[in-house]
Formats: C-alpha cells, sequence, structure tokens
C-alpha cells in the first residue's frame, strides 16, 4: 500500500491504507480511503507543513473565488534574542463559502500546527471559524487566528 498505490507517499497513508483494506476484506466493515487533507511536512531547518489544496490546484478548480491570506513575521520567542527567525503563513480560502482550502507553513514546530489544522479543515472550517478561534499567546499558532 502507500509507496505501491503512488497516490500519497507518506508512510502514515500506507497504515491507514492497509487498515481499510483489512476492515473491509477480513474485518466486515468496508470503508474506502479518504485522501482529502492529508497533511505533511518536510522536517527542515526551518519546518515546512501543508494541508489541503495550494494556491494553484484552489485556483485551477474555483478561479477567482480564491482568496489568500498571508503572514509573516519574526516569532514573540525570538523578539528579545538577535536571531533573525522568520515564519510564513499561508491560508488558502474559499472566498464564495469561506472554507479554508489549504494552509501552508514555514517555521518553527510546522508540523505540530499544520496537524492540528488538518483536523479542521477536513471538518470544513471557514475562515470566520479561525477568526473566532482563541489563540495561545505567545504562540505561532495564535497567527492563524488573527490573519488579515
Amino acid at each position: 500500500m502507500g509507496d505501491c498505490t503512488d497516490r500519497r507517499n507518506l508512510t502514515p497513508v500506507a497504515i491507514a491504507e492497509g487498515r481499510a483494506f483489512a476492515d473491509t476484506e477480513f474485518g466486515d466493515r468496508p470503508r474506502i480511503m479518504n485522501y482529502e487533507f492529508i497533511p505533511s511536512a518536510v522536517f527542515s531547518q526551518p519546518e515546512a507543513a501543508t494541508v489541503g489544496m495550494s494556491e494553484a490546484e484552489a485556483r485551477s478548480q474555483l478561479g477567482e473565488a480564491v482568496k489568500i491570506y498571508r503572514s509573516q513575521f519574526k516569532p514573540l520567542y525570538y523578539t528579545l534574542t538577535q536571531e533573525h527567525e522568520k515564519t510564513l503563513l499561508k491560508l488558502v480560502v474559499d472566498s464564495q463559502t469561506e472554507r479554508v482550502l489549504g494552509a501552508h507553513m514555514v517555521g518553527e514546530h510546522a508540523a505540530e500546527i499544520i496537524q492540528m489544522l488538518a483536523v479542521a479543515l477536513k471538518m470544513g472550517a471557514t475562515k470566520s471559524d479561525l477568526d473566532a478561534t482563541i489563540g495561545i499567546h505567545p504562540s505561532t499558532a495564535e497567527e492563524f487566528v488573527t490573519m488579515k
């Protein structure tokens, strides 16, 4: 599974595909693998992580109905240091429904933050839902709920 099917070459996807197959064939619990909103990350320095549609994918499906929100900042953690850390955030939103179609991040803890956003996106979160969420202060995750 996983790398053999060439759908999403990620170990957790291979595990989920194997479980879906086993449940369907041997467990009398038929189910289909859902490939929507699978997060992925590059564990580099800084981390890069993504979930959902890229801007290009969204524009190919929705055209001008796509709204992009971006934020670039120095994390508050580094305010009093000489470090030049930067974090980049990007949300891809359907402007007609406000549904968040994709979230992308480069910066410290990107994988963990995107993992939690994957849950929200899979549940159909809108930009208004994110705006109404109270962020943990001071943290990078706080930026996602204040992007304009």
